[in-house]
């Protein structure tokens, strides 16, 4: 008897504790749950049942404010078959159609896309998920960041609220959103797998498409975002969101050997894109202050530093090949040498990430740099400048040759022939730890155009350039084993 009433006070005891376990622990979870209600941006992923995060609320609130872009071609624009042409086979040339997505910033009608999605086209419709069709205006157009600025006439429309591109993390949840291969608004999962990416995609003409020189872009600022969220295309132009359903990215490019998705893509920071079509919307253009310094293009920049006795492993910012003559670096006191560590107190590891954030200020505004000079830090600021006080051509002007390393003569009359060229220059000579020998570009090799533009002479290259402002470069040429090739690198910010 007695061990029976024993055993039921422990049953009651027992029961006793573990209800007040489970409201300790529910108001606890409670509290917590409230933690981040004022902050939306602090949220983190909801998880499900199975313990992965829940995309459902992010893609509900995006996907109506991400628009089908259909564009439209006259039959000048579209390109003819080289094929058909050197038979004489007759050509009908008939209007051409594209797509792309686009993403609404205001409620009032502004929707932002890529410069790609809409070059060139002779009509432009947007149309939103819910069925409803828009005639487009078009506000304006930066090829250098290949972002577009539309407008439609509405009133209460569905927008993505913005985020802060620089708070993101590599390894966290995003969401594309987009309409990509004409498919209705589709939505895809992955991971931020990398930041301040620079691929050279922006100085690229389209393959098999008409391509006008003077359309290509020179002066790019590549410092992507990078996943591996299925981007196809179709979604360019579209959204990269976090799990708070915030813009962090515009979609422009993808990574691939064929066309489609191969593991990864690439989007336009958002912090980026607001000064891009805030300039737009604001003065019709985009008004950037600009440094004035040379850096190496990352593809060859360690081989440039072992060539000049530097290991590349002890460089920790972006390494300073020169100072442009008259720019607010050398007005400042920046030399050659110098390794820029960071901007404004935000650090920097790349010449993207760099020039991404030159890219975001005015002429005028003034900017803290922090230097690595001979093992000692130091600060230095500098007051940016503008188009009308620094261009390229002041680098051309003084020792092209001598900035690349290699010397220039006009194609010969067998060259010409040779390659089926109407003009050229060849490299007739290359200096040893010079920019092309660290590229890898032999003597002989053929350069056809300098940023889109034909070049017969060292005045036309130096001419061509000058039509860079921020010092982009991109070379179309043949080596001398007559492989063609297309080459880009910058020679400053």
């Amino acid at each position: 008897m007695g061990k029976a009433v024993g055993t039921f006070l422990i049953a009651i005891l027992s029961a006793v504790l573990a209800i007040v376990g489970y409201k300790f622990f529910e108001g606890d979870t409670a509290q917590n749950g409230n933690f981040n209600t004022n902050n939306s941006a602090a949220a983190l992923p909801v998880a499900s049942s199975a313990g992965n995060p829940d995309f459902v609320p992010a893609a509900a609130n995006v996907t109506p404010a991400v628009v089908h872009i259909k564009t439209e071609y006259s039959a000048g624009q579209v390109s003819r078959n080289p094929i058909y042409e050197m038979f004489g086979i007759p050509q009908q040339s008939t209007p051409a159609r594209g797509s792309g997505s686009g993403v609404l910033i205001s409620n009032d009608g502004y929707i932002v896309t890529n410069n790609h999605v809409i070059d060139r086209a002779s009509g432009i419709e947007v149309v939103l998920p819910d069925r409803r069709t828009f005639q487009v205006k078009l506000i304006g157009t930066d090829p250098s960041t290949d972002l577009a600025l539309l407008k439609v006439e509405g009133k209460n429309l569905p927008v993505v609220p913005l985020g802060d591109s620089d708070k993101v993390q590599v390894g966290e949840w995003v969401l594309a959103v987009g309409y990509p291969l004409t498919l209705n608004s589709t939505v895809t999962a992955g991971i931020v797998s990398a930041k301040g990416r620079s691929i050279g995609i922006l100085n690229q003409p389209e393959r098999g498409g008409y391509v006008d020189p003077a359309q290509v872009a020179n002066t790019a600022i590549e410092s992507f975002i990078q996943t591996d969220a299925a981007i196809n295309p179709g979604n360019s132009g579209g959204a990269l969101v976090n799990t708070s359903g915030q813009l962090i990215g515009i979609n422009t490019a993808i990574a691939s050997q064929t066309g489609s998705y191969a593991g990864y893509g690439f989007a336009i920071p958002v912090n980026l894109m607001q000064k891009v079509v805030g300039d737009i919307r604001e003065f019709g253009k985009v008004r950037r202050g600009f440094l004035g310094v040379n850096f190496p293009v990352p593809a060859v920049e360690s081989q440039l530093l072992r060539s000049r006795g530097i290991d590349p492993g002890k460089v920790s910012g972006v390494y300073i090949m020169g100072v442009q003559p008259g720019s607010g670096a050398e007005k400042a006191g920046i030399r050659e040498g110098d390794i820029i560590q960071g901007i404004d107190g935000v650090e920097v590891n790349t010449s993207a990430e760099l020039s991404e954030r030159i890219a975001r200020h005015y002429p005028g505004d003034k900017v803290e740099l922090a230097l690595l000079r001979d093992g000692k830090q130091r600060k230095v600021n500098v007051r940016l400048q503008g188009e009308e006080e620094e261009t390229v051509s002041d680098i051309a002007a003084k020792g092209l040759e001598a900035r690349l390393g290699a010397s220039f003569a006009p194609l010969t009359d067998r060259m010409k022939q040779q390659y089926r060229l109407n003009g050229g220059v060849y490299v007739t000579k290359v200096e040893s730890g010079g920019f092309f020998d660290s590229a890898g570009i032999p003597e002989g090799t053929v350069i056809a155009r300098v940023n889109g533009q034909s070049v017969n002479s060292l005045a036309d290259i130096s001419k061509a350039l000058a039509a860079s402002r921020s010092g982009m470069v991109r070379l179309d040429g043949i080596t001398p084993d007559g492989t063609a090739f297309v080459f880009n690198f910058p020679l400053g910010a």
